[in-house]
């Protein structure tokens, strides 16, 4: 097996289709993933409601990790909650707030609890949420994070070498985010991170398509399409105190004048309701663009808007979770494919 940044190798097979997402994915339905918050505060009541209302509009729905450097309930608490409540879970890992063991550790109770999908990723750095002063841990970064998921999973052992009795099942995804500079090598990192172990991968919010476009057109030059499911990060903008948010406070947000323009031209009460037009825009657009596997909604604290979001771009509620032997013609897994 390769290391984090070499080429791709196989493995030992990992099984049929790993969770009701993975399904979707191989059976080449335009899938559906969303983001649900987790409270600041120790309770699960507002998870409950969230994975309520997205039960039917999702496959699987992502729980943040304390997003922006900000403090929430844990992910796999948060996952846990959706997940009793009928929602298949996506648990966020990043790297800022742990070490290899213990983000190993968080893997491996992932997988003891029936978590399905990880989603791993850098994280933001502290000094953007409320303890700026706090010590980010970045002892592995995000490839190596994914490689080390991998390694769990299909090798049944720690990054010590020691052997895992019960190795963990779950699809593993990343993120990525194809307006970061320098544009040229965005579609090259992607492929470290899919040699590294990732099966499917979520974007960044994407307001530009033409550049989104540009950058699938180099994901599919490489083949990249063909080895990890690409889905296309969407949202609302409710506000614009929220435009000049994701503006200017957001790292790696690109908002591009257009959008800027035709949200100060409506008057203030039509805002929310332009911004809800915008991302049923989006979703339209980017999936007509070949090699989108699915679109990923991010619309935090504002939950409710997701199903008028996806019926109006024409995109129904999902069926009932599937039978992973009923995915017809899909072939065993190996690590690192789709």
């Amino acid at each position: 097996m390769s290391g984090p940044n070499g080429a791709q190798s196989e493995s030992a097979e990992s099984g049929w289709p790993l969770s009701k997402l993975h399904g979707a994915l191989l059976r080449g339905r335009f899938a559906v993933t969303a983001e649900i918050g987790p409270p600041r505060s120790a309770t699960l009541a507002p998870l409950h409601r969230k994975a309520k209302l997205l039960h039917d509009w999702v496959d699987a729905a992502n729980v943040t990790d304390n997003q922006s450097g900000v403090v929430r309930l844990a992910s796999w608490a948060g996952s846990l909650a959706i997940m009793h409540a009928g929602v298949e879970p996506i648990m966020q890992l990043q790297c800022r707030d742990r070490n290899r063991m213990g983000l190993q550790s968080d893997l491996l109770g992932a997988g003891a609890f029936g978590i399905p999908n990880v989603l791993l990723m850098t994280g933001d750095h502290p000094r953007f949420g409320d303890h700026p002063d706090a010590k980010g841990v970045f002892d592995l970064d995000s490839v190596q994070l994914v490689w080390t998921a991998r390694t769990l999973r299909d090798q049944g052992r720690l990054l010590s070498g020691r052997e895992l009795t019960a190795p963990p099942r779950w699809l593993i995804g990343a993120v990525e985010n194809p307006f970061a500079p320098p544009l040229r090598y965005r579609a090259e990192r992607l492929g470290k991170k899919i040699a590294a172990g990732a099966q499917f991968v979520q974007t960044q919010f994407i307001y530009d398509v033409a550049t989104f476009a540009r950058w699938m057109g180099d994901v599919r030059a490489l083949g990249l399409d063909g080895r990890c499911h690409i889905l296309a990060g969407v949202g609302p903008i409710k506000s614009l105190r929220a435009l000049e948010h994701m503006r200017n406070e957001v790292p790696g947000m690109y908002v591009p004048d257009d959008i800027v323009r035709r949200l100060r031209g409506v008057p203030e009460d039509r805002v929310a309701a332009e911004g809800l037009t915008i991302c049923v825009e989006m979703i339209q657009q980017v999936r007509d663009i070949p090699g989108v596997a699915g679109v990923h909604v991010m619309a935090f604290g504002w939950e409710d808007a997701i199903p008028e979001i996806l019926e109006r771009a024409g995109i129904g509620r999902r069926s009932a979770p599937m039978d992973p032997a009923a995915v017809a013609g899909a072939a065993p897994l190996l690590a690192g494919s789709i």
